[in-house]
């Protein structure tokens, strides 16, 4: 089974001088750590921490929520991240904050060939509205703000057995033609193939057969930590069902946009796409 890289296995758990694929890097925050965070400080990647409950939270000066009642919170690095990141929590008590380094990630270029033409460039009228459909369906599902926590355990990887066929944040051109890049990891295996919750949370959509993803379905890890699976043959879950990790939730297909059976596997935090494998360890 082949596992994410090296560089993308280690993590920067401490704030000042830390070790980065074995590269001294300078100090990851501008001021002292109060809430102890733990994570992938690079491009992709994400941290968890903990400050009091119900805490306001704050990201480069957004509101995204609050951390749960246990006073655990999540925050993701989109792909594109910039070089930096500032975190705040907030109470009645006043606010607590913390700056960290995001470390640049390298991304390839895939070509992928081969799929049919109606999934690269849709034109048929009816395939159109289809696809407004399933988005509005989507849209419905990464709105969702489970108040659980489950995120704070790390992951596991949702098949026992596979291998790796397409990498996060690759620059994609389909047929010849230039597409924005891929948000998934993909992860080849027969059709028929178990597919495991990676982590416990709430499915918030259960599609069996969508235009682009086949059978799909999004699990809410808190948050809106929100992770995806795609091309589905089967699910076997629905919406609303609360899951623990490791539990069974659909097989591996070939549905949708796929030149052959595999699982792409996705993560989002509100608008920010991140690589799921990372969440493993």
């Amino acid at each position: 089974m082949e596992t994410p890289s090296a560089l993308n296995r280690r993590s920067v758990l401490t704030f000042g001088t830390a070790l980065f694929g074995g590269l001294a890097l300078p100090a990851l925050a501008q001021a002292p750590d109060p809430f102890q965070l733990k994570g992938r400080f690079i491009q992709s990647g994400y941290c968890v921490g903990h400050a009091a409950p119900d805490a306001e939270l704050w990201v480069d000066g957004v509101r995204q929520g609050t951390a749960s009642p246990e006073g655990w919170f999540y925050v993701g690095f989109d792909r594109d991240s910039p070089a930096s990141c500032r975190i705040e929590l907030r109470t009645a008590a006043g606010t607590q904050a913390a700056t960290v380094t995001i470390a640049p990630q390298t991304y390839d270029t895939q070509r992928v060939d081969g799929l049919p033409p109606e999934t690269v460039a849709p034109q048929a009228p009816e395939t159109l509205e289809r696809i407004k459909r399933d988005a509005a369906l989507k849209a419905t599902a990464f709105a969702s703000r489970d108040n659980d926590d489950t995120f704070k355990g790390g992951f596991i990887y949702p098949l026992k057995s596979y291998v790796v066929s397409g990498r996060f944040g690759n620059q994609r051109i389909l047929n010849g033609i230039p597409k924005s890049p891929h948000y998934g990891f993909d992860m080849a295996a027969p059709v028929g193939t178990p597919i495991y919750a990676p982590q416990g949370g709430l499915v918030v959509l259960a599609e069996p057969d969508l235009f682009y993803e086949g059978g799909l379905t999004f699990i809410d890890h808190g948050q809106g930590v929100i992770s995806m699976y795609l091309h589905q043959s089967r699910v076997l879950v629905k919406t609303g069902d609360r899951l623990i990790q490791g539990q069974l939730i659909g097989l591996v297909g070939d549905r949708g946009r796929a030149t052959g059976p595999h699982l792409c596997w996705r993560l989002k935090w509100g608008d920010r796409h991140m690589d799921p494998s990372l969440m493993v360890g």
